[in-house]
């Protein structure tokens, strides 16, 4: 008797040509809701985190959250959590792997428990994304920390207040030191710190549950309380969701409502569009109107930490970059390895020339599709974007990095007027 493994993954059809119109509601942030997941881990008491997305990434921080000892109920984007007694400070190395994130538990678990084992994280094949901001924090708040075996062992018997200027800005590392701080009920001063709204969302919640968080320019002060309260909060919307939609509407020539946006949020991207010639409405508090009415400018982008231009729709602009009526620079200064879709974008026709850190991209009338891989979050929304305007059907395989950061992105793209199928390739192996 023989016996067979069926391997299955999924790809995604995209038939090009179709002008998107109509409504779509924007989904909850992915990167604001992973870090206030991992702030459940800091009290006794119940938390509720409402309109958190559906993703792979939210569904990996729930198994994390659980493997603790966190009570976890997640159901119509709501999440209940409550950690009355953790029975683990030890977070898996094949869970860690599969998101950069996961790093988030480290800061909370040695405020709540003075020990974290964590593997060394993974994720996106975007850059080095070096985690020595975290763990500098860490050993000034009086942690030991060392490397055995693939795991970061930290202990802390007492944290101290930390004065802190981190090296480079950054959002994770901010996080996690907010919340390895937010115990310590002496006064703490981080400076050159991110404010990603992201951030600035983790803070309030930080607030809600006890901690005298006060921010000025990129100097935070914070003075941390023993016993921290359960919370109640709303995740803001997905500003890099809402971008990539804005995207996608306007290259298409569309007419596109997003609703439960925070604009406010969103200031360089819009900025972009208008300058590529978008016609943007900012309806109310929370919707925004994209308008593509046939002549796309080309665009000079250079990446940077917020109120700049984010790196997570670097790829996206340059879709829109590939169509535009002339030449297009694009400067990632981010991360070193985030161009891996210039590869895919040139298999369907874009004439782009990467010059060290900066893309050339000369401007086309159409693309035309072709089989393409996605090799990381960000880039796989590209290829679909590239796919609603090229000819022909494009092929966009290893979409499981867009599931991770993206809910139903193409039924969300398909309620708008695209044509978009998810297929699953079965093989079997003996």
């Amino acid at each position: 008797m023989t016996n067979t493994t069926l391997l299955s993954s999924e790809f995604l059809l995209v038939e090009g040509g179709k002008r998107l119109k109509g409504k779509v509601k924007i989904s909850g942030s992915k990167n604001a809701s992973l870090p206030i997941m991992m702030a459940t881990l800091l009290t006794k008491e119940p938390c509720t985190v409402r309109n958190v997305p559906k993703l792979l990434d939210v569904k990996n921080a729930i198994e994390l959250l659980e493997i603790t000892g966190v009570n976890v109920k997640f159901e119509d984007h709501i999440l209940f959590a409550e950690a009355k007694e953790l029975k683990s400070y030890i977070a898996p190395d094949h869970l860690v792997r599969r998101m950069r994130a996961s790093i988030l538990i480290a800061g909370p678990l040695l405020a709540r428990l003075g020990k974290a084992v964590v593997g060394m994280p993974g994720g996106c094949s975007i850059g080095a994304r070096l985690i020595d901001q975290h763990l500098k924090v860490f050993e000034k708040g009086g942690a030991s920390i060392n490397i055995r075996n693939g795991y970061l062992h930290m202990e802390v018997k007492k944290i101290k207040p930390v004065e802190h200027t981190f090296e480079v800005i950054t959002v994770t590392g901010t996080e996690n030191a907010l919340m390895f701080l937010s115990r310590c009920d002496k006064r703490s001063i981080l400076r050159n710190v991110a404010l990603e709204p992201e951030v600035m969302d983790l803070v309030e919640v930080l607030r809600k549950m006890g901690v005298d968080i006060e921010v000025e320019g990129r100097t935070m002060v914070i003075k941390g309380n023993p016993e921290l309260k359960g919370f109640e909060h709303t995740v803001i919307p997905d500003r890099i969701e809402a971008g990539t939609l804005a995207v996608a509407g306007f290259i298409t020539g569309g007419d596109v409502i997003l609703e439960g946006v925070r604009p406010e949020h969103m200031g360089s991207q819009l900025e972009k569009l208008r300058e590529a010639g978008a016609v943007i409405e900012i309806i109310g508090l929370n919707k925004l109107r994209v308008i593509g009415k046939g002549k796309i400018y080309p665009l000079e982008i250079s990446t940077s930490e917020y109120p700049g231009f984010p790196t997570d729709m670097q790829a996206q602009f340059m879709v829109l970059c590939c169509i535009a009526d002339g030449v297009s620079q694009i400067t990632e200064n981010i991360f070193e390895n985030r161009f891996q879709h210039v590869n895919e974008l040139q298999r369907m026709g874009a004439n782009i020339k990467l010059r060290g850190k900066t893309a050339v991209i000369i401007g086309r009338d159409k693309l035309s599709a072709a089989e393409v891989f996605s090799t990381d979050l960000r880039a796989s929304a590209s290829l679909v974007l590239a796919g609603l305007i090229a000819e022909g059907t494009t092929v966009v395989k290893e979409i499981h990095h867009l599931d991770r950061g993206y809910e139903r992105l193409e039924e969300k793209l398909n309620s708008l007027g695209a044509s978009i199928k998810r297929m699953v390739h079965a093989r079997s192996i003996i």
